[in-house]
């Protein structure tokens, strides 16, 4: 029998994630039956929809949600033979016994000299969830001027550097000076550090002075009330995530956008990326077709040690990290 370490909820979160919200427990697996395979977590990743989502997905004492990339060690199941890696929704746990189910093998031409941590990064959830946004929800055109937000992150830098694939001027909203630069790098035409600059309001004006065609939503709050109003008659929002209420324990109020919106006849759809699953391995394929092409630029956020999944979480969700924030078993 395998032994699995687990990060179980302890208790559910009640403003900014503590450490006694998490435990470490250890889980006796039976051996693999017919059809079914054993696990082995490579890479675990980290993201901002675990807070919200395990309020609404979690009760207490259970694994705490998420995905990985794992090998498989054990295998009566053909169509995932030991050695194959896989992605999987298995939560923060160092070897699961699975049927299968939500299970999806790499791509099959995965390239060698491409870490496959990025399957849970630009290659993965987040850069499907920012092509999508753009594609779909925000139906993003060339020429089109776009603001993000939070956009060092793993989704953010994505959206950024596929528009600008696509021929938009890209804004980008981050909160330190070592994230403006890593913009810039990106190749973002503007990014500012909304937590240094006098107004904000003034930086979205300077950035773009004949205001937005899309913005796309990571953030929400008091953001999302002075962006709306910098938006061009018939824009589109894509309302992705509103990371800075996650951790409210009493819920923001207003200013309120109805009327903007309705004078500017503006647009806003919320989204997740499993609306498009069909589409999904086509995606990753365009996705790994830029990255080799060196259009999409993928910086880790990489914690050792499964031990260390709840710090890798709560740096994540105050910002630590510059793109995709992974641990590494």
């Amino acid at each position: 029998m395998v032994q699995s370490k687990t990060w179980v909820l302890a208790r559910h979160f009640e403003g900014f994630p503590e450490d006694s919200n998490f435990q470490l427990k250890l889980e006796q697996l039976p051996e693999p039956k017919d059809g079914e395979v054993l696990l082995e977590a490579l890479f675990l990743s980290v993201d901002p929809y675990m807070r919200p989502f395990s309020r609404l997905r979690m009760k207490e004492g259970g694994v705490m949600i998420g995905t990985q990339v794992a090998k498989v060690i054990q295998s009566n199941n053909s169509t995932f033979p030991i050695g194959c890696h896989v992605v999987g929704r298995c939560g923060w746990r160092t070897h699961t016994v699975s049927d299968g189910t939500g299970l999806t093998r790499l791509l099959s031409d995965w390239p060698q000299e491409v870490p496959m941590s990025l399957a849970l990064g630009a290659i993965g959830m987040p850069g499907l969830t920012a092509l999508y946004g753009l594609e779909e929800v925000l139906g993003l055109q060339a020429g089109d001027t776009l603001l993000v937000n939070a956009a060092a992150g793993a989704v953010g830098s994505a959206v950024g550097q596929i528009a600008k694939i696509k021929g938009c001027r890209v804004v980008g909203s981050t909160g330190s000076d070592a994230k403006v630069a890593f913009l810039k790098e990106l190749g973002f035409d503007e990014a500012f550090n909304y937590k240094t600059v006098s107004s904000l309001e003034e930086a979205l004006k300077t950035a773009s002075p004949d205001g937005y065609h899309c913005f796309f939503e990571n953030v929400g709050g008091p953001f999302s009330s002075v962006a709306i109003p910098q938006m061009k008659e018939f824009g589109r929002i894509a309302l992705c995530g509103g990371i800075s209420t996650y951790n409210d324990t009493t819920p923001q109020t207003g200013p309120y956008p109805q009327l903007t919106m309705i004078f500017k006849q503006l647009k806003m759809e919320g989204f997740l990326v499993g609306r498009w699953e069909h589409k999904n391995q086509e995606a990753l394929r365009r996705l790994m077709a830029w990255k080799r092409e060196g259009k999409l630029q993928c910086r880790e956020h990489v914690t050792e040690g499964f031990e260390n999944m709840p710090a890798a979480f709560m740096g994540m969700l105050q910002g630590d990290n510059i793109g995709k924030a992974i641990v590494k078993v």
